[in-house]
């Protein structure tokens, strides 16, 4: 629905005016998973979409390889990545959880945070609240020390309001 309006001789005038959204088609080409890539980012290229160990289509980027990564940079990026996820709920939870914990990570606890990462934000948010009615927990995640840790924070148990943390770094 929109809303219209005029202003005329005799004061403000309104009229309602209904806008139809037709629902989109189903796409009538197939997806060719043996197709070139769809773009680029930074210098790497990438389709909108993937195919999993299944042979299923995934419609979502595949995360950016990074190898050599010195475990400074990945200390840096991880924190960023931490706080700048775009729902304020996860921001929270992970910016401070980055904060007690990466500079205590090894290279292996790192590494599966980054991969914890990739998930989707309210995935994420979910798995750390323990809210598996909404997002169940998958198979890979069950045994992680990563979630495990994330989840212990995420209690609040000194019932701290919680802020984000400042940026020292």
């Amino acid at each position: 629905m929109m809303f219209r309006g005029r202003l005329g001789a005799r004061g403000f005038h309104s009229s309602i005016t209904r806008l139809a959204i037709k629902a989109p088609k189903a796409d009538p080409i197939p997806i060719n998973k043996k197709s070139s890539p769809q773009g680029f980012i930074q210098g790497q290229p990438v389709k909108n979409y993937y195919v999993d160990e299944n042979n299923d289509v995934v419609i979502r980027v595949q995360p950016i390889s990074r190898e050599g990564e010195s475990i400074e940079h990945l200390r840096k990026r991880l924190v960023y990545q931490s706080r700048k996820r775009g729902i304020l709920e996860t921001d929270l939870l992970l910016s401070r959880f980055a904060k007690k914990y990466l500079d205590s990570f090894d290279m292996e606890m790192l590494v599966e945070y980054d991969k914890l990462l990739d998930e989707l934000d309210w995935d994420i948010y979910y798995w750390a609240t323990k809210n598996y009615k909404i997002t169940p927990l998958p198979e890979k995640w069950e045994n992680s020390k990563v979630l495990k840790l994330l989840q212990e924070e995420s209690k609040n148990s000194e019932r701290e309001i919680l802020r984000m943390p400042a940026l020292d770094k």
